[in-house]
């Protein structure tokens, strides 16, 4: 027969004790684990419930692969002002908000730590004033004409190159700063984050060396969207390519009103005929992976662009000048570009116009070509969204022209300033011009593109003689009389 065991006071008040104990070390251990996940979540992002301000700062999914960590980000311009045209990232055209901890078009969500990337906004927003001294208005849904994103990867790669970019000086400059990081973020800085920070610039720096053999820079504005994915998706061997392949530079678009646009063919040069598909394409563009994309997040914005409708001329029209520019519109233009602003029905709208008819620039063209679009075609293998709808073109598409007075400059390659220069012989367009300056050209619908300094801020000087950025072709209107190209271009304002 068992014995029972009996307990002493003494025994009794000690196993009680141990208990209490043992039940206080699962709670804590309980609460450091509820702590822990939510202070290092895998994947929480900063949420906006207004869709404008998602659209500005909110997280597409492009920071767990391609994010850079927050306080990099942060001390980057610190450290290495001296690399900096002027002062801070605003040098490069990136858009500030009053308050804001971070550029427009940059969101923020915690992977292990804080990091910060591009989201759509950052090449589809820029800003306008009425004269040098006005206001700067802020408009979601432009092409971000300020925007240089060449420098902008030259500078995170030239900082990666300086001796001073170490952990020591990194960690000694962010100190100095308040940085607000706990212990554990402390030592991920400084014994993992600084130096795959440095290494993920330098092989980037690696992959884009190709940029030195294009014949321009990009400058503000413009981008070269698909060499860059040959390289970084694809692993092409960019020395192999021949130049006309390598400079496919063309202007930042606008994004409004995307429901009428399903169906047409997209992209500048047509290649692609799903909204849906274009939007997954630009959202690897960047940054985004098959397995980091957030489709709900995405979704938001895609629903909202639907019927997002860019802004009115907010300066003055001459009604009976508009009057008449708006029968010449219908006898000359509206076949290709649409009955108006917000009618895009036309026969030829939103079709590929073949390069030998339109005769403008055909770099861009030529970048894209059939061994890539094979290759894009596999993007998202795997899921439901896989790519299928890319295809190699003969030229062009022909355009709505949806706020086309915020466009500016024009052409697929922004080669010509104004409308009004648009509707010249290509002989008769400025040959030499500024891009970047925001102060609106009312006569000319466009931009001031004759101002090469202002407080210190140099503009870029675009070059037209150099291959991808010929400003010929797009011959039609030419022809009109000089009364009727000014009554044309008031008409446009009105889009």
């Amino acid at each position: 027969m068992k014995q029972k065991i009996v307990l002493t006071p003494v025994e009794k008040a000690l196993r009680r004790r141990r208990w209490c104990i043992l039940v206080f070390l699962l709670a804590a251990f309980s609460l450091s684990g509820i702590y822990l996940y939510h202070k290092f979540h895998p994947n929480k992002p900063v949420d906006y419930s207004d869709i404008r301000e998602h659209f500005k700062y909110g997280s597409i999914g492009t920071e767990p692969v391609n994010g850079l960590p927050y306080w990099i980000w942060k001390v980057l311009p610190v450290l290495f002002a001296d690399k900096l045209p002027e002062q801070g990232y605003a040098s490069f055209g990136l858009l500030y908000e009053e308050g804001a901890d971070r550029p427009v078009g940059f969101s923020k969500r915690k992977v292990i730590f804080d990091r910060v990337w591009f989201n759509c906004s950052v090449c589809h927003t820029s800003t306008v004033r009425e004269t040098p001294e006005s206001k700067r208005e802020l408009v979601l849904g432009m092409p971000a004409n300020r925007l240089d994103l060449e420098s902008l990867f030259m500078f995170l790669i030239d900082c990666a190159k300086d001796q001073r970019f170490t952990s020591t000086r990194i960690m000694a400059e962010l100190d100095k700063m308040g940085a607000e990081l706990n212990f554990v973020e402390k030592l991920l800085y400084r014994f993992v984050i600084v130096g795959q920070v440095r290494d993920a610039f330098l092989r980037l720096g690696n992959q884009i060396d190709f940029i030195a053999r294009q014949a321009s820079s990009w400058g503000p504005g413009r981008v070269d969207t698909f060499n860059p994915y040959k390289v970084i998706q694809f692993n092409f061997q960019m020395n192999k390519l021949p130049d006309k392949e390598i400079m496919g530079i063309t202007d930042l678009p606008s994004i409004w009103l995307q429901k009428p646009r399903e169906g047409m063919h997209l992209h500048w040069d047509g290649n692609n005929t799903s909204v849906e598909e274009r939007n997954k394409s630009a959202a690897l563009g960047a940054g985004v992976t098959p397995t980091t994309i957030d489709l709900p997040r995405i979704k938001r914005i895609e629903d909202w662009l639907l019927e997002f409708e860019p802004p009115e001329y907010p300066f003055e029209i001459n009604d009976a000048m508009a009057a008449r520019g708006a029968d010449i519109y219908r006898k000359n233009c509206s076949e290709c570009h649409g009955k108006s602003g917000r009618d895009f029905s036309g026969e030829y709208v939103g079709t590929v116009e073949p390069i030998e008819n339109i005769g403008t620039d055909p770099y861009r063209l030529n970048s894209f070509t059939y061994e890539f679009v094979s290759n894009q075609n596999t993007l998202y293998s795997g899921y439901p969204y896989r790519f299928t709808h890319f295809r190699k073109t003969d030229g062009y598409a022909n355009m709505p022209l949806d706020g086309i007075w915020l466009r500016a400059p024009y052409l697929h390659n922004g080669s010509v300033p104004t409308l009004r220069d648009l509707l010249n012989k290509p002989e008769e367009r400025p040959l030499m011009f500024y891009r970047g300056y925001d102060v609106y050209d009312k006569a000319n619908v466009g931009f001031v593109s004759d101002v090469a300094v202002e407080n210190g801020h140099e503009y870029f000087k675009y070059d037209t003689t150099l291959p991808s950025n010929f400003n010929t072709g797009h011959m039609y209107g030419i022809d009109l009389s000089h009364d009727e190209k000014e009554a044309l271009v008031e008409y446009l304002k009105t889009f």
